[in-house]
């Protein structure tokens, strides 16, 4: 049988993650990205790491990248990884470089790009994947996976062919008939990545501070009340039911080690990918996660302050402002617009 091609369209630390273990497993895979990627490549290869000492390594000569999308060409599978505000381009390119046979699949964060990239191809299967785990880059070359889960797709006949090759590649794929629920579950837990990009902390030192977590909370329980006037029932991604999740937020520190297992499985070292953008200087993905609340509520003509002074805060932060504010900081910014911060 003829091999398939896999091209993967924004190989940041998720992309060149999943990108790095497929061509670990053997699949032929082709990585569109960044210049500072090429040059960690070319520098350390393709090293990927996670929990219980899994390690794949993968030399720089075995890895086909490109700055350019001219690989689209020949693309079996397109994963979309790219930065949400640069889907746009990425749909364009793609509708004028790859195959109408390829399948598109975005890899992405936040709700909207799916729809946007099935109205900028018509002609392709668009399908979703919820990508639940964090990958940090280390210093000694490493993509470090550092939180758990299974990659969640939409369910559609033409992911028959590419189980195999994702569970070969300790990326095994969990169709689902209910993938916006599981989209705004998702949504949900990646609120956080704005306090964690705001605390400049590790994402297990940050949850463990209530100061933190009273704003998390905040921002969840406004989200949960707009999905709930919208009629969506968000998935349950993790061991705690969504609408359980502020007040277990809101538990004093200990209560919440104890309580919060979770927190456990957090790797020490892991942080969110919008700490990650405001380290490199990059536009974050705030408007995708909080932002995608803010325009719920809205629409519902209500309001989501918690939600929208984060993104005040971080748009400050991607200006040269304050991303090292400490808990306590954080949650007096936002109680007098947000009652709900207070326990």
């Amino acid at each position: 049988m003829q091999r398939k091609n896999i091209v993967v369209f924004g190989a940041g630390s998720i992309g060149a993650f999943v990108g790095g273990s497929l061509i670990a497993a053997l699949a032929d895979v082709s990585l569109i990205g960044r210049a500072a990627m090429r040059g960690r490549i070319e520098c350390h290869g393709l090293v990927m790491s996670g929990a219980r000492g899994w390690e794949a390594r993968v030399p720089g000569a075995m890895v086909r990248f490109s700055e350019t999308a001219q690989s689209l060409c020949a693309a079996d599978l397109v994963i979309v990884a790219v930065k949400s505000a640069d889907t746009t381009e990425a749909a364009g390119q793609i509708f004028h470089l790859a195959p109408r046979s390829a399948l598109v699949v975005s890899f992405q964060n936040g709700i909207e790009n799916v729809s946007l990239l099935r109205s900028r191809l018509p002609d392709n299967v668009v399908l979703g994947a919820m990508v639940p785990f964090n990958v940090v880059q280390l210093p000694d070359g490493r993509l470090h996976r550092g939180t758990a889960g299974d990659i969640v797709v939409e369910a559609h006949p033409r992911w028959q062919p590419w189980l195999q090759v994702f569970r070969s590649a300790h990326l095994p794929l969990r169709p689902s008939a209910e993938f916006r629920e599981v989209q705004w579950g998702k949504l949900l837990l990646n609120l956080n990545n704005a306090v964690n990009a705001l605390s400049g902390k590790p994402l297990r030192t940050q949850l463990q501070e209530r100061g933190y977590r009273l704003v998390l909370a905040a921002s969840i329980e406004e989200a949960l009340a707009a999905l709930a006037v919208a009629g969506i029932r968000p998935a349950q991604l993790g061991d705690v039911p969504p609408e359980r999740l502020p007040a277990l937020l809101r538990l004093a520190d200990d209560a919440f080690a104890q309580a919060g297992g979770a927190l456990a499985s957090i790797d020490a070292r892991a942080r969110s990918s919008m700490w990650e953008d405001l380290e490199a200087g990059r536009l974050t993905e705030v408007e995708e996660l909080n932002g995608a609340v803010v325009r719920l509520a809205r629409s519902q003509h209500r309001e989501a302050p918690a939600n929208d002074m984060l993104c005040t805060l971080v748009h400050a932060a991607e200006r040269g402002g304050d991303r090292h504010i400490e808990a306590h900081s954080l949650a007096e910014r936002l109680a007098s617009r947000c009652p709900s911060l207070h326990a």
